[in-house]
């Protein structure tokens, strides 16, 4: 099997004053299609710089980044935003949507740049997104109407909607009381068993257990790899 994402000695370094810091050191990481994983660590260990190189938002210092096959680390920036906008799927702590569009509008804003896409079409995906999510009834409504799980329920629509490869999740709950956090975690586990592939960062030991695999970070170099027994559907 081919895997979806393959890291080949990955290396980021920042510098400010002449200082170097290490965000991360020779990483090696491969994850196949249908893999959830999560991606744990203390702050500072290169858990979100990970997540920004998967998610091409962020070149690495030194390495090779195979994305389905594809060696896209080194492809001009122009082609870099066409594979973000039609393989990855991105969620974030912070919901970033827009308040002056409601929830159907800021679906169909992650679209506006797929050239291939008829009017029609954009709209069935962004309303089979929404119904993904359990949020169609919600289409004509704003965010300010909308509680903070709601919010990040339109968000996963959102980068669901453009039919990614993998779905790149940086503390999901960060921003949600426990039982909102339970249901978006709900959610995620839902599209793994649909066969989606899910990367997500978090701090959380009770989210992290919830994926299919473990990976642990210190200092930027992966310390730990590990496969745990999914919770049965409820």
């Amino acid at each position: 099997m081919t895997p979806l994402i393959d890291l080949q000695g990955i290396k980021k370094i920042f510098y400010a004053d002449d200082i170097e810091t290490w965000a991360l050191d020779d990483v090696h990481l491969t994850i196949n299609p249908g893999e959830y994983v999560s991606i744990t660590g203390p702050s500072g260990c290169g858990k979100s710089t990970l997540l920004s190189v998967m998610g091409l938002m962020r070149s690495a210092s030194e390495g090779r980044y195979f994305l389905d096959g594809r060696e896209v680390a080194g492809l001009p920036p122009s082609e870099q935003a066409r594979v973000r906008n039609r393989d990855i799927g991105f969620i974030f702590q912070a919901f970033n949507l827009i308040a002056e569009m409601s929830v159907f509008e800021n679906v169909e804003l992650a679209l506006t740049y797929r050239g291939d896409l008829a009017r029609k079409e954009r709209r069935e995906r962004v309303t089979q997104a929404l119904e993904q999510v359990d949020m169609a009834h919600r289409q004509k409504h704003y965010p300010a109407q909308l509680s903070g799980g709601q919010q990040q329920r339109v968000a996963i629509a959102r980068a669901l909607v453009g039919q990614p490869k993998v779905l790149l999740a940086d503390e999901p709950t960060g921003n949600l009381d426990s039982r909102n956090a339970q249901m978006v975690m709900d959610l995620l586990a839902a599209l793994h068993r649909r066969g989606g592939t899910i990367v997500m960062v978090t701090h959380d030991p009770r989210s992290a257990e919830q994926a299919q695999r473990q990976i642990a970070l210190f200092d930027g170099k992966v310390v730990d790899d590990r496969r745990t027994r999914l919770r049965a559907a409820s």
